[in-house]
């Protein structure tokens, strides 16, 4: 399909869709658009606890491909969801999502597909293509993060230095935590045993001083507010979710989706990411694209952690080119 430089491709629905049964209790919602014929690709979202959303539809010519999208345990549209306090998260770990991405692959008959992934989705992508490489044909990641201690300390932590008077107000939501400056993970610890408070009250501050963080974090880059906008059930996934994950170092050995790069040899992939990003500095994507054999780098010179015009022409190109668009 044609389009015109730097526009995405036209609207998209689904011509198939279900829940998949994952086991522990969870249904995983998916969906299917595009050529049923075409090159598989999965959409990996971010995170975690986020949920997939239609636009990265758009990024797919859909004559070419078949794009598979999921929303991983306890947000979006699978179920239960991390919004019911009642709802537990032992089963919800990164060893999990990459079992349903298998059972998900195995259930629509798919051999092996691309992957196209951004922020925690880019740690999540990168996880399921070191364990099953055999099963990836290229892989297209923004906003690249591989959740090692330093990444989340810097967003947790270190990006107070540039947001002092928010990091201050994120750190008072927890005065359980002694110190005046204590590191992220006591931080992280204490919004996670909020968001499990049986008092609704105290969730729900929990909820609302995390997301104003994470809007403080990307408030420069010209965007409505991502996190205190979304509606009160997504909110409250996404901080459950996300405190859950960061507090349990994503169940990732210390540095090991970089150390392991070496197992995507022979996997074409472009890494797309903003030089302004204040949520995962550059130095993730730079290193990553150092480890991995036959990697290519893009850095988007005026873009952030959510990206903007040169970040979607520069995703659009690498997906066309991967299809064998010229």
């Amino acid at each position: 399909m044609h389009r015109e430089p730097g526009e995405t491709y036209p609207p998209v629905e689904p011509h198939d869709q279900g829940l998949l049964d994952v086991g522990d209790g969870n249904l995983v919602h998916w969906e299917v658009c595009g050529n049923p014929a075409g090159k598989p690709a999965l959409v990996v979202h971010g995170g975690p606890g986020s949920g997939c959303k239609p636009w990265p539809r758009q990024r797919f010519d859909p004559e070419l491909y078949r794009v598979v999208l999921f929303d991983q345990r306890g947000c979006g549209r699978s179920t239960p969801h991390a919004a019911d306090p009642a709802t537990g998260l032992r089963h919800n770990t990164t060893p999990h999502l990459i079992a349903d991405m298998e059972k998900l692959r195995a259930h629509l008959g798919i051999d092996a597909w691309l992957l196209f992934g951004w922020s925690w989705g880019s740690t999540l992508a990168l996880a399921y293509a070191e364990t099953h490489p055999d099963r990836v044909t290229g892989i297209v990641l923004s906003a690249v993060t591989t959740t090692r201690a330093s990444e989340i300390d810097w967003l947790y932590r270190g990006a107070g230095q540039i947001f002092p008077e928010a990091w201050d107000r994120f750190r008072a939501g927890v005065p359980e935590v002694t110190g005046a400056r204590p590191g992220s993970a006591e931080l992280i610890g204490a919004y996670a045993r909020r968001t499990e408070d049986a008092d609704p009250a105290v969730r729900e501050k929990a909820v609302a001083d995390w997301c104003a963080w994470e809007d403080a974090v990307v408030s420069m880059e010209g965007h409505p507010p991502p996190y205190t906008s979304r509606p009160g059930p997504d909110r409250v996934a996404f901080v459950r979710i996300c405190a859950h994950y960061f507090a349990h170092g994503a169940w990732l050995e210390e540095g090991q989706l970089i150390r392991d790069a070496g197992r995507l040899a022979g996997i074409p992939g472009v890494l797309i990411h903003g030089r302004f990003d204040l949520g995962g500095p550059l130095t993730t994507a730079w290193e990553l694209a150092r480890a991995w054999p036959g990697a290519e780098l893009t850095v988007i010179a005026d873009a952030g952690h959510l990206g903007g015009a040169a970040t979607t022409r520069a995703e659009l190109a690498a997906l066309d080119r991967f299809a064998g668009k010229e």
